[in-house]
This record gives C-alpha cells, structure tokens and sequence, in this order.
C-alpha cells in the first residue's frame, strides 16, 4: 500500500519531519515535528509546526497520530501543539521508560516524576500494528542510538528516525546514555531484512559534502551504499567504526533543553513561583 508522504525540513537542526496520510480517507500521522527553540534567549515559536498544521488544514486530513521515533536529543517537540491544533494521539516506543528513568536521575527531577510513560497518549511494542485509513502501521524497535528508538513502517515506507542517515551520511551516534553500537548493529540489519524497494525516510540530514539536503531513499541504497554499514560490513568492523567516531564528538548544543522536554512528550516544564519556566543543566566543575 503506497503512502503520501509530505516532508518538511526544519534546517536549524536538520531535522525532517513528515506528514504521511491515506489517499482514500485523508486519514494522516505527523512523524517527529520540531518546535523552534533558540537556547540564547530561551525563546520559543511554532513557526516550523505550523506549517504542518497549515499543510493538514489545506488537504483536509484527519490527524489520528502523531508519532515520535524517539526522545530526540537535539531538537524541542511540537507534539503538544500538534495536538491541541489538529488533533492526534501522541505516542512513542515502550523504551522511553528507560530514557524518562535515566534522565530523571540524571536531572534530579525527583520522585514525583512519572517514569512509566504516562506522559504520552500510546506507548508502542515491537510489532505491533495499528492503522491510518486503510494503511497499515507496525512499530519496530530499533534501539542502539537509544534505548526508545523505534522505527514505523507505514505501508511502502519506513521512518528510521535516527538509527541510519542517508546512505553518504551513515549511521547515528550510540553513546548517549542507553546507547549500543552492538544493539544498533542488529537493529539496521533488522531494518535491512525489509523489502529492497521499501521508501526509507530519515529523521536527520546533515548535507554531506554540502549538497543539497535529502530526506528519502530506499533500503536497497541503503544496503549497497551507507558509508557505515553496507552490505560486507561485520559488526565487529562497525562496533569499532561507531565506538571510534563517537569519541569524537562534541556533545548536542541542544541534549538537555531536548531531553527533558521530550520525556514529558513534548511538554515544557512546569511553570515556577514566578510563572516562569527554567531547564535544567548539569554540571561538572572543579572543586573550588
């Protein structure tokens, strides 16, 4: 069953999110949209998640999901106002426990925080399937870049989210907390297992070499060109690659702002005394 899916690119984070609907019933989800943040004025704006309402407002579609592929790390959801605009079931994968449990310690936010993902409307199993119209949706959990990371195979198209990147772009970092180079090993090649026509569409798109920014491909490119794991690749080879690189890179301008909105499902934190809202950020100093 062929989907329509309609990308918008957010280019301050290089992040893709997608509308994706059923042609007969104009039943739609919205995969992964992004709220607009600027982290230097603590500023925030739908700028970017309306265009996703104006665009399901124009065709007319009836908005029954709205789908995270994980608790992004480098980007606001706009989940939250998705909802309150078009409507929508927010929903996510079942690992987001272990994230919210994670990050709950590591942010103190303390015991009255909800660890069992009540925060979302659905919480996803590997395999299981839903629909939009007359288009079947299954969850596949492809852990390794987190531990929530859930890929959705939505009739002829699978969204990845960050377990692989274009084909010249690779794979996803895997050591942020819960993060496996091994398990993500096994969750691409589970990915790769999928009919070799079968649309891929990915979360992020950093424009390797400066070309222009790409969202689709297909798992037949993928298993014949990704830079980090093509068809050949062993996993030790890819373990080395991954745990090498990974040790290289600088820590997301965005981790804490993201993170600890994303496990409240997009929802920013609570207001204080003085009626305003404030992200935490941990520390490490040297002793004074």
């Amino acid at each position: 069953m062929h989907a329509d899916v309609h990308p918008f690119l957010h280019a301050p984070t290089s992040t893709w999110s997608y509308v994706v609907s059923d042609r007969d019933s104009r039943a739609a989800a919205v995969i992964d949209p992004v709220l607009d943040f600027d982290i230097h004025s603590g500023l925030c704006w739908t700028g970017a998640a309306d265009e996703i309402v104006a665009h399901v407002r124009r065709e007319r579609l009836t908005v029954e999901w709205i789908l995270e592929t994980h608790a992004h790390a480098d980007h606001l959801s706009a989940a939250p106002h998705i909802k309150a605009s078009v409507g929508g079931r927010m929903a996510i994968g079942e690992g987001i426990c272990q994230v919210q449990r994670t990050f709950r310690e590591l942010l103190n936010l303390g015991s009255a925080f909800p660890v069992d993902g009540r925060q979302f409307d659905r919480l996803f199993a590997d395999g299981e399937e839903f629909r939009i119209g007359s288009l079947m949706l299954r969850a596949i959990a492809t852990p390794g870049h987190t531990s929530d990371s859930l890929s959705y195979l939505i009739g002829d198209a699978v969204f990845v989210g960050d377990s692989i990147f274009m084909p010249d772009g690779g794979t996803a970092r895997c050591d942020f907390p819960g993060g496996d180079a091994t398990v993500l090993h096994a969750s691409i090649r589970r990915l790769y297992e999928l009919p070799p026509e079968t649309r891929v569409f990915v979360c992020h798109d950093y424009s390797p070499g400066g070309r222009e920014p790409r969202c689709e491909t297909t798992i037949a490119a993928e298993r014949a060109g990704n830079i980090h794991l093509r068809d050949g690749v062993t996993e030790a080879e890819f373990v080395a690659m991954r745990t090498k690189r990974d040790a290289g890179l600088t820590v997301p301008k965005l981790l804490y702002p993201s993170v600890q909105t994303n496990i409240r499902a997009g929802q920013l934190p609570e207001p204080e005394a003085n009626g305003r809202r404030y992200m935490k950020l941990p520390l490490t100093c040297p002793a004074a």
